[in-house]
């Protein structure tokens, strides 16, 4: 039973675990750097039962409870913690804060009253008689208001007893300008408006600092946003309204609009030409041509006709539908993807993990550094002024917001971009087995083979092959559906009539034959269809003829006569040789996994260019397949797209799932592909090397620009004003990084 509110309340000290683990993901707001997201998250994991990930360029927390703990439980940590949250919708996410404008404002107003005090106080010959009283009045509205949201999130911090980068911002902000306030007025006290010669103030240093992070903000702002921009616009991509189709018990049909949200399951809508799908489900009446490029990437429209599946968010380009609803609201593809994206940028690899717990104890250790450079200067040197320059240096230029950009950011650009590519990945551990993959199984119905059986020659007279279809017509076997398809594209003055071949014969005395054929009578012809061991078994002289290669033989005999031969194969892909000499060319083995016959297996891969072959694998065995790969020291990817690759796809190094495979399949999976595409198989792994690569960069950038600026500064070698800079274009940097993964191919 659940306890009551009375019986606990206190969900840090509770030990009550739930069987369950739900999901939930917060927005969370007045986040501004690396220590912030860092305290938030330990905050979070502190609850009984909780693993959250926090991260920055989203504003937003994954949070996995295991516990009694409630929603509002995790809101009001956060909110003790100094920062706002609520519970995020994906299906109705919230208009996005314009933080960037938030900054822009007090950017252009700060940078108008800085110039001048940046301009004067730099060049000599400007030092006119009170020209510290024009800097003073310039100055204060920068540092105050202009740094407010850098002040606010510094009280904020100290409330709860912690700091973060604005809190070295804000100190080094706020020492410039008291210092230079006192030796200003203390001037004036002993007699002097004029500010003699030997007296430094440092407006200029608190005011370019102000400045110049106002900007990196915007530009941070305006990146992250970005590079999250494939999230919101995958988000916005869904119906917001449905057109419900009721019937009354009178048999009356009618209409009305209703919000997307309103759909159930076993609900019939209507979608005109032009409107988006507004849930997954199946056509149950009309036919039309589907732009599924938002699921694909592919930009030629799919015909549906009844009976297909249509996915929700996917745009009608021609006829009317009518559609029953299968998946609504959170369990439609749509909303499927977007948590797949969302979880991507949400999670952290290891080299960011150990950044994080570096920025953690980072901001105190830089305010110790700061004490003991102002302390060193005044005691060892004699010279507190120039210590408390330095010191104020130090605060400013060792800002860690750059270490907390650096896989975020990349992760969010990332997984936006695949997204756009069709590239679904779960997360940052994804890509980081992707980088040390040595072999790549591939399972081969459905992932190099289309997964659907095709006539692919056949030698059978155009009215004949319509005899054959209509035959096979009430059969739902796939070699059956085979051949009708193939009978459809035949001209219809060459069938002998001007009617489908569903419609334009007369089908009687239906029957399957045991061994693998039917019999039918069809416009008065006695149809006979299945393997030429069967006709020959039936009385028929049927002619030998060489095998078709990895292909299924279908004879066909008319009124006891052999009239031909179809070969019925599961088509190879045409992306498949292609990503298998990619893959070879990535260094990359692969191997053809299948429970298919040895020669079918072999034809397959032979056509592809894959050299290791096992087949005849049970469902079970493919498991034990990858984990003997594994045994002999390998990083394994597994492609496959069934319900009986989802062992496989679960125990490999990296479980990559078509995205035309089963739920199971792809639940099971790291990576799913939603184009189907083989191809899409080495452009995985490259988007991953690229990502990991970014992040390295991002996080080596981060490192050294501290290693090397701290010292500096500790030195009194570098002006504040430089310092500002400096930090700002180190956090801009990491982004601009980050965002060249947007150019990925």
């Amino acid at each position: 039973m659940t306890p009551t509110p009375a019986e606990h309340p206190d969900p840090i000290r509770s030990s009550t675990s739930a069987t369950q683990v739900r999901e939930v993901d917060l927005a969370i707001t007045g986040m501004t750097c690396a220590s912030c997201s860092s305290r938030v998250q330990k905050k979070l994991n502190r609850l009984d039962g909780v693993e959250a990930v926090v991260n920055l360029p989203l504003n937003s927390a994954h949070v996995e409870v295991s516990s009694d703990v409630t929603d509002e439980d995790l809101i009001a940590v956060v909110e003790k913690t100094g920062y706002g949250a609520s519970v995020q919708s994906f299906e109705d996410p919230a208009d996005e804060p314009d933080l960037a404008s938030r900054f822009r404002t007090r950017l252009i107003v700060s940078a108008i009253l800085g110039a001048p005090v940046i301009a004067i106080s730099m060049v000599m010959s400007w030092h006119f008689p009170g020209w510290h009283w024009l800097i003073l009045a310039l100055s204060l509205p920068v540092v105050t208001w202009g740094a407010w949201p850098f002040h606010e999130a510094a009280f904020k911090a100290a409330r709860g007893f912690s700091s973060t980068m604005d809190t070295l911002i804000s100190v080094g902000v706020i020492t410039a300008t008291l210092y230079s306030l006192w030796t200003v007025f203390a001037q004036l006290a002993a007699g002097n408006w004029v500010l003699p010669h030997n007296a430094h103030v440092w407006f200029e240093a608190a005011v370019a600092v102000t400045v110049f992070l106002l900007a990196g903000r915007v530009l941070e702002h305006r990146a992250k946003s970005n590079a999250t921009k494939a999230l919101r616009e995958l988000i916005n991509l869904g119906s917001k309204e449905a057109l419900l189709v009721e019937t009354d018990a009178d048999g009356q049909v009618t209409e009305r609009t209703i919000a997307a949200d309103q759909l159930r399951v076993g609900d019939v809508f209507r979608v005109r030409p032009g409107e988006t799908i507004a849930a997954d489900g199946t056509v149950v009446g009309g036919a039309s041509a589907v732009d599924e490029s938002m699921l694909t990437g592919e930009s030629a429209p799919v015909e549906v006709t009844e009976g297909s599946k249509v996915t929700g968010a996917t745009m009608n380009t021609s006829g009317a539908l009518t559609v029953r609803a299968d998946r609504v609201g959170s369990d439609t593809t749509l909303a499927e993807m977007s948590r797949l994206v969302a979880r991507a940028q949400t999670g952290k690899p290891a080299a960011q993990r150990i950044a994080d717990s570096i920025s953690a104890v980072f901001v105190p250790t830089i305010l110790g550094i700061a004490v003991l450079t102002l302390l060193g200067w005044g005691i060892f040197g004699g010279d507190w002024i120039y210590g408390l320059h330095a010191a104020i240096t130090v605060v400013v230029i060792a800002c860690p917001c750059a270490l907390g950009l650096a896989t975020p950011t990349a992760l969010a650009v990332s997984s936006g971009r695949g997204s756009q590519l069709g590239i679904l990945v779960s997360g940052p551990e994804a890509m980081e087995a992707a980088r040390t993959l040595d072999t790549v199984v591939l399972d081969k119905t459905g992932t190099v083979t289309e997964g659907r059986m095709r006539v692919v020659s056949h030698d059978l007279a155009p009215d004949d092959l319509t005899l054959a279809a209509a035959a096979e017509g009430a059969s739902e076997h796939p070699i059956s559906r085979a051949v009708v398809q193939a009978a459809s594209h035949i001209d219809e003055a060459e069938a002998g009539s001007d009617l489908p071949v569903s419609v334009s014969r007369e089908v009687t005395d239906f029957a399957n034959i045991s061994g693998g054929g039917i019999t039918a009578t069809v416009d008065g012809y006695k149809v006979l269809v299945g393997s030429s061991a069967l006709l020959a078994d039936q009385g028929v002289a049927v002619p030998e003829v060489a095998d078709h290669p990895a292909a299924t033989e279908v004879a066909v005999a008319v009124d006891g006569e052999f009239r031909g031969r179809a070969w019925v194969a599961d088509t190879i892909k045409d992306s498949a040789k292609p990503a298998i000499d990619e893959l070879h060319e990535l260094g990359l083995r692969a191997v053809l996994l299948t429970g298919d016959n040895p020669v079918s297996a072999q034809a397959v891969a032979d056509t592809i260019g894959i050299d290791e072959v096992h087949a005849g694998v049970k469902p079970e065995d493919k498991y034990a397949h990858v984990q003997a790969l594994q045994a002999e020291g390998r990083s394994v990817a597994m492609v496959g797209d069934g319900v009986n690759d989802a062992a496989a796809l679960a125990g490999a190094d990296l479980g990559v799932a078509m995205g035309t495979g089963t739920d199971v399949a792809i639940a099971a999976s790291d990576i799913t592909l939603m184009r189907s595409d083989p191809q899409q198989i080495p452009q995985a792994i490259r988007l991953s090397h690229r990502t990991v690569r970014s992040i390295k960069q991002n996080l080596f950038w981060a490192f050294i620009y501290n290693v090397l600026a701290v010292p500096i500064a500790v030195s009194g070698k570098l002006d504040p004003m430089i310092a500002g800079a400096a930090m700002a274009f180190s956090s801009v940097f990491v982004v601009l990084n980050s965002l060249r993964l947007l150019r990925f191919k």
